[in-house]
């Protein structure tokens, strides 16, 4: 297939994460599957997932058992029927990786050698040194190489879904030279990963901007859960220095958070002390910080310095680039964004609200992670529902029945006048606002001046006619709908902590949020023409 004439295939694939590799893998003997790429295939948050992938293979484990710790650390919002398929696909999945030669740690006996993280009742995470995604990636990516079926254009900027009335028949792209290119398809897959660079401080790659969450809601699909951003409780905290994930295995395997006086602090606020859910390790990092008047450290010296440099060789490899050693020395963290546990709304089968749409991995809202995702179920997820996805997409194309249970939200405008007056923000401005006003910990107040502040922003923006102009545009959308549903949601639940409302209110709040630009009815084109909010 020519890039250069390159202009109807049968599935459309945006992202190359793990679940775009496996929905190209299961779609290629029905049909050409066309991958595009924001950057290098590699680039994507598989690739940054360090700790591992968690399946229930172990002896002392069970399906059941898996989704009892991924609904409790849900917080009561995670779809049942979703988490099932999860647990119960789970394994399968796993199995095939290793069939396709995903070297992941054996035991002795050869058996994978499992983890355990924080959450998680018995030890179920597979992992690949402190690399797993990248190898995942790699795997996945051969196997891809050798389908003849499969075609990728790697530097590719999708900028619009084109939609015929209520069905999206293919995508708009900016191609490496910047010439602006469509390609029609009889189904599109959204798995462009997260939206992390939303906020000041973010584990996530330069790519993860929300992409997808922003071309689905400016198409008119439904997005939902959106308040729920899962911030990581470690990422190594030094001035000067990007934030790198200092992976949550690492406490599975016994490293302990200390305060500036060397002393361990979690069991204060916590039963489970450095085990606890990762919403609340983050919180009692800054509240510790605050009590204490200095910073927090990760530290390992009380372990096996040998085993400790082998076990996490990536982590010992970037201390040491900034003079830390990962097994002596105290190792500065700090909360960051790092997951959404929102997204494109889906049901089980990754279909959207618009026919012809698919949604998997981070993009995708499937319910399995309710308020606060468990360790190590995001490249599972990727797996379970990139597969189904295309099983999906092999399938004359339908809207999803997201319908069924929704109620028209009461009490909140679709937009809030601005005290600001409007002028565009960057993308470094963006941030700011939203890390100081809508990250680890909101109130009423700072979102209101940080929804004001987007809205301002939104009306001020210009057409976007650059990769930097789209993806601010990208930022802004995401940006706003995260900000919109936080302020909308008065109560505390899983990676949603309001200071206003500390607890958590299932009378009133035991539903989701969910946000859809509407389309009219009788217009093929894709402007649209309002914002709703409702809940569900």
């Amino acid at each position: 297939m020519s890039h250069e004439s390159v202009d109807f295939v049968d599935f459309v694939i945006v992202g190359g994460g793990i679940a775009g590799l496996r929905a190209a893998i299961g779609l290629s003997a029905a049909g050409r599957v066309l991958i595009l790429t924001k950057a290098d295939p590699s680039e994507s948050n598989t690739g940054y997932a360090q700790g591992g992938i968690a399946a229930a293979i172990g002896d002392d484990d069970s399906p059941a058992l898996h989704a009892a710790d991924t609904i409790r650390a849900g917080d009561g919002l995670c779809d049942e029927d979703a988490v099932r398929v999860l647990v119960e696909e789970g394994p399968r999945g796993v199995r095939e990786l290793v069939e396709w030669g995903t070297r992941f740690d054996l035991d002795p006996d050869g058996r994978p050698a499992l983890g355990r993280e924080a959450a998680h009742s018995v030890r179920r995470v597979l992992h690949a040194g402190d690399a797993t995604g990248r190898e995942i990636g790699r795997a996945l990516w051969e196997r891809v190489r050798t389908l003849a079926s499969v075609e990728t254009i790697d530097h590719a900027l999708v900028t619009e879904l084109l939609v015929s009335g209520a069905r999206v028949s293919g995508v708009a792209f900016f191609d490496r030279s910047g010439a602006r290119r469509e390609v029609r398809t009889s189904a599109t897959l959204l798995a462009t990963g997260g939206a992390g660079q939303v906020f000041a401080e973010t584990t996530n790659p330069s790519v993860a901007t929300g992409d997808g969450v922003a071309l689905a809601y400016d198409a008119g699909a439904r997005v939902a859960d959106l308040e729920f951003v899962q911030f990581h409780p470690t990422a190594l905290k030094l001035e000067g220095v990007p934030r790198f994930l200092i992976s949550e295995a690492l406490r599975g395997e016994g490293a302990r958070l200390v305060n500036a006086r060397g002393e361990p602090f979690m069991t204060r606020y916590h039963h489970d002390g450095d085990l606890a859910p990762r919403d609340v390790v983050a919180r009692s990092i800054v509240r510790e910080s605050d009590r204490t008047g200095g910073p927090v450290y990760l530290t390992l010296a009380h372990l096996d310095a040998a085993y400790v440099r082998r076990r996490f060789p990536t982590i010992d490899e970037m201390c040491r680039s900034v003079g830390l050693d990962l097994a002596e020395d105290l190792i500065p963290v700090g909360p960051a964004a790092h997951y959404i546990m929102g997204g494109v709304d889906t049901d089980e089968w990754g279909r959207t609200s618009l026919a012809g749409l698919y949604a998997a991995g981070e993009v995708a809202c499937t319910g399995v992670h309710g308020a606060n995702r468990l360790a190590s179920n995001s490249l599972l997820e990727g797996l379970v529902f990139g597969a189904r996805a295309a099983q999906a997409m092999r399938q004359p194309p339908v809207a999803a029945a997201l319908q069924k249970d929704r109620v028209m939200a009461d009490g909140f405008p679709s937009s809030i006048p601005s005290a600001v007056s409007p002028q565009p923000l960057a993308m470094t401005e963006i941030q700011r606002v939203m890390w100081r006003l809508a990250g680890l910990f909101r109130d009423r107040d700072g979102l209101q001046r940080a929804v004001s502040a987007l809205e301002a922003a939104r009306s001020a923006a210009p057409a976007p006619s650059t990769v930097e102009g789209w993806r601010d545009r990208n930022l802004l959308t995401v940006a706003r709908l995260i900000a919109r549903a936080a302020l909308r949601r008065e109560e505390s639940r899983g990676g949603h902590f309001r200071q206003d409302f500390p607890m958590r209110d299932d009378l009133r709040w035991m539903r989701h949020i969910v946000d859809v630009r509407e389309r009219p009815a009788d217009t093929k084109d894709t402007k649209v023409t309002k914002d709703t909010e409702e809940s569900r």
